[in-house]
């Protein structure tokens, strides 16, 4: 049977279907996995044995179409949901499967403030119920990411300060507004007593050499020397990992890594927080998954988006400003 798995970003997301694809793989008989992302996401998936082919958009949707009809697939698995999504199936005319999006839970939440309009499921948990009707039931085993041999880092390619162990900081993330501000990122440095590696992009560079700047032994700048999956090795080598709300945060789950999420203008209640797989954590002998969420309490405003905004729409970013960096280095320990 021949499946069309569709999720065209970004990277966080595209971690998060992985549980589902490797049920559908598994538990499907004969299941073939066709894979549609965008182009610019291709590192994420291109290494998951469970899909036998991969598909990208570029920028020609109607392209895109004309390719995907000649596969002749049996069904759509639709992960995204937009308007894209649903051009697609439309023109391919073939059973569709489409996870349940939470648009309107969305809007209660980030613009009237409503909390308790938020169902309980994860999106990975939604990912796999899509597939219920196919018979495929969450296996427990949590997320996925698998890293080519040529693309994990080597001893080498760290400080030796860092190579008895050390906390993999993820500094980038999409918006402005789900991340940390230079100073709370250097306050936070200075309070772990524990050997630092900055992980981000090209575009996180300049302020990871201010950070390393304030102990360049115990902070190391990765930020835009490694590729995409090179980081995510950096990430699976790590003791500990602390991110904002970003890809990298669920490729530390992926990896079964103690995660420290940081959360600013999205939030957790989006049901979007650290996913681990309860077989994987009692193969691990933990009772409950290991990580811990630092939101600032009671502030009326957050969460303010779905995604993340360029600048705080109230001026203030008390989000991020007023996080506890004395109780996010202490969680450090604590875990370590």
């Amino acid at each position: 049977m021949k499946f069309l798995v569709i999720r065209f970003s970004s990277i966080g997301d595209i971690v998060l279907t992985t549980a589902a694809i490797r049920c559908l793989k598994e538990q499907v008989p004969d299941a073939e996995i066709h894979f549609l992302t965008k182009e610019s996401f291709k590192a994420v998936t291109i290494h998951n044995p469970y899909i036998s082919q991969f598909h990208y958009f570029k920028d020609d949707l109607n392209e895109t179409i004309t390719a995907l009809k000649a596969q002749n697939f049996d069904w759509i698995i639709d992960l995204h949901k937009n308007f894209r999504t649903w051009r697609i199936k439309t023109a391919l005319k073939v059973p569709a499967l489409t996870y349940k999006k939470l648009s309107l839970h969305k809007f209660f939440l980030t613009k009237l403030g409503i909390k308790n309009k938020i169902p309980s499921r994860h999106i990975v948990d939604r990912c796999i119920d899509t597939l219920a009707p196919l018979g495929v039931q969450n296996d427990g085993k949590g997320l996925d990411y698998f890293i080519a041999p040529e693309d994990h880092i080597k001893a080498e390619d760290l400080p030796t300060a860092h190579s008895a162990g050390y906390v993999a900081l993820v500094i980038g993330a999409s918006y402005a507004t789900k991340k940390l501000p230079l100073l709370k990122l250097q306050q936070l440095c200075k309070k772990i007593n524990f050997p630092i590696v900055l992980v981000g992009g090209e575009e996180d560079a300049k302020e990871g050499d201010a950070v390393a700047a304030i102990d360049p032994i115990k902070i190391y700048n990765a930020c835009g020397k490694f590729s995409l999956n090179e980081s995510a090795s950096i990430i699976q080598k790590s003791r500990l990992v602390i991110s904002h709300d970003t890809g990298l945060q669920y490729t530390a789950c992926a990896f079964n890594k103690p995660v420290l999420a940081i959360w600013g203008s999205t939030s957790p209640m989006l049901q979007v927080e650290p996913y681990y797989g309860e077989a994987t954590l009692a193969a691990m002998g933990l009772s409950k998954p290991p990580y811990q969420n630092f939101i600032v309490p009671h502030l009326t405003c957050q969460p303010c988006s779905n995604y993340g905004t360029k600048k705080c729409p109230k001026g203030h970013f008390n989000c991020m400003m007023l996080q506890d960096t004395t109780a996010i280095a202490a969680a450090v320990e604590k875990y370590l």
